[in-house]
């Protein structure tokens, strides 16, 4: 018997208004995981009233409480990990390893906000006239809209969420309707864990209803989105007319450069993990490689051959290194792409073709070499594991073919020279610098965020510089001497 999971609504457990449900599909066998209540525009409303009833009592709730809660969420998560990686690897299709990986990281970053409850606050500044106080204060921002993608289905919106709810505001959730079993069982966590009735709401839903509900919202006063650099646009159109604070983390098309001085089992194993972890289903995924033409071709034939002999499959199974595309949309978007490729001239080395074997959407690894930079496969965001090796004369080459790109999330280089790695950081476009690392993994203690088309280009996500999203600034003078 399929199970039928509801949304959480002002502290209870509902089913849509008009009764309607989301099919969730295991992408590597094709088995239906259950359905979900797909919420309505009245659903979506009565969700936001709800977190905008609860909000003064939870923003007067003190600091070291509200953390309290998000540690007490950490250790949940921590002792249901291996169930919460098995839910995420059956809807969404990372290995097993992946998923675990990504469910302590979400734990991980739980702990970090709930130290903020102790750290959060204002300062004390010098004031201008004589026997004067003057302060400012951090207050929570307030009803907070929190979207998030299916490719990170408990870290993106624990990397959200968690702020949000430690700096005092509440939130309403709309998670990615492939992936909304690992987002129910982290609301179940906070639940548990003692997050009062409409302080967090979860409504699963379609964007045209939920996610323009949202976003139109006089009631709202911050929406935080990740996602693509189409439907970021759109919320960010929407939000602007209400002046609702808007955080936007979309696209990336990211380049790894390998010099001519790189160690070359190192550089295929960080464009390997960069491109083909994950299932290259990551904004921060290596989708360009730049190489001088010093050592293109033995970087090339070594980077087929791990290709091939990446072990694709079911994510449970072990010994597994890749899983599938998430859905079979996703799968005919890659099959696209590749077909794409060689209509303009790229060399196909590697991959390229479906799995007919197995019952899920799965592609092989891909690679293509003599890619152009101004090639769709070079622009575009493909969002699967597809790399294309494209060759420079020098470094000086590489760092402008890097930088021919409408997006600028996420760069990385490999080189054992200082000199050329730090001029890299100096002149990449791009908001997360990686070096002799992959371009995808961030710190979760460090600001998150890209430049040009990959954000908003307003706030950063993650550490410290979550504070400066969902929180607003109040400053006080106080004269005592009079």
């Amino acid at each position: 018997m399929v199970e039928t999971f509801k949304n959480y609504i002002a502290g209870e457990w509902v089913s849509a208004s008009d009764g309607a449900v989301i099919e969730n599909l295991n992408p590597a066998t094709g088995e239906v995981i259950g359905y979900f209540a797909s919420a309505t525009r009245e659903d979506t409303l009565r969700a936001i009233a709800a977190a905008r009833e609860a909000l003064p009592a939870w923003a007067a709730l003190p600091g070291p409480a509200r953390g309290a809660i998000l540690d007490k969420a950490a250790q949940i998560i921590h002792t249901r990990a291996d169930e919460l990686a098995e839910t995420l690897t059956r809807e969404e299709g990372k290995t097993l390893a992946e998923s675990k990986a990504e469910v302590l990281r979400a734990r991980d970053i739980f702990r970090y906000y709930a130290g903020e409850g102790f750290r959060a606050g204002g300062e004390v500044i010098p004031a201008n006239t004589p026997e004067t106080l003057l302060f400012t204060k951090s207050e929570p921002l307030g009803v907070v809209a929190v979207i998030t993608p299916w490719n990170f289905p408990i870290a993106i919106p624990a990397w959200k969420i968690a702020p949000a709810l430690v700096y005092g505001n509440t939130v309403v959730f709309k998670p990615a309707s492939l992936a909304p079993h690992t987002a129910l069982k982290l609301v179940e966590i906070l639940v548990e864990a003692g997050v009062p009735a409409g302080v967090i709401n979860l409504v699963v839903g379609s964007g045209s209803r939920v996610g323009d509900t949202l976003a139109e919202s006089k009631d709202i006063n911050g929406l935080s989105f990740t996602g693509s650099y189409a439907v970021g646009t759109k919320i960010y159109e929407k939000t602007a007319r209400n002046f609702v604070r808007t955080q936007l983390e979309m696209g990336g098309k990211n380049p790894t450069i390998v010099l001519n001085d790189a160690d070359l089992d190192l550089a295929v194993d960080i464009v390997v993990r960069g491109g083909f972890g994950l299932t290259g289903q990551a904004c921060t995924a290596t989708s360009r490689v730049i190489v001088e033409q010093g050592i293109a071709d033995a970087f090339a034939q070594r980077l087929a051959e791990a290709a091939r002999t990446l072990r694709v499959g079911d994510g449970l199974q072990s010994g597994v290194q890749m899983g599938p595309a998430v859905s079979a949309e996703q799968l005919q978007t890659d099959l696209d792409y590749v077909a794409i490729g060689k209509q303009e001239g790229a060399r196909l080395i590697a991959g390229g073709e479906p799995l007919r074997s197995e019952r899920g959407f799965f592609i092989q690894p891909t690679v293509f070499d003599d890619v152009q930079p101004t090639m769709r496969i070079a622009q575009e965001e493909i969002f699967g594991p597809v790399i294309g090796i494209i060759r420079a004369k020098d470094f000086d080459d590489a760092v402008e073919k890097a930088n021919q790109i409408g997006y600028g999330l996420s760069a990385a280089i490999v080189t054992h020279d200082l000199q050329k790695a730090l001029r890299f950081a100096d002149r990449i476009e791009a908001g997360v610098v990686k070096i002799n690392e992959p371009t995808s993994g961030v710190a979760l203690q460090a600001p998150f965020g890209g430049f040009k088309a990959s954000s908003a280009n307003t706030f950063k996500e993650q550490g410290q510089a979550a504070r400066a999203f969902y929180t607003r600034t109040k400053t006080v003078y106080v004269r005592y001497g009079f």
